[in-house]
């Protein structure tokens, strides 16, 4: 069984600065391609930035030049840098991996979520 386990949420004025952590845990050979989504009340869940295994992002165009996402290989590790916040980034932000599991079958997994407030 894989974890990914969140943290680094929190309220923040905008303006201000975040990073989320995930960590991937549990029986597995690795983890490819991560990413973070975001939900927000009444909106569907979406892609913000996503990273492959060789270092090649993608962002969503409402936060290009405000977030970087980044990970560490070795700890099985993705974060999110989250600067000059806005409220409209205000949702819950969920960790998302594809994940290479024992079989070498590749299995996609989410966190639980962190919430993530800007106030105005």
């Amino acid at each position: 069984q894989v974890q990914l386990v969140e943290s680094g949420g929190g309220s923040v004025q905008a303006g201000g600065s975040l990073r989320l952590s995930c960590a991937a845990s549990g029986t597995m050979l690795s983890a490819n391609a991560m990413g973070w989504y975001r939900q927000a009340p009444g909106k569907q869940r979406k892609l913000v930035a996503s990273i492959d295994n060789d270092g090649s992002t993608n962002y969503v165009d409402s936060v290009q030049g405000r977030f970087t996402i980044s990970r560490d290989s070795a700890k099985n590790t993705v974060y999110l840098r989250m600067d000059s916040l806005k409220p409209e980034d205000t949702a819950v932000y969920y960790c998302n991996a594809n994940v290479l599991v024992l079989g070498r079958v590749l299995v996609n997994y989410w966190g639980q979520g962190t919430q993530v407030t800007v106030s105005s």
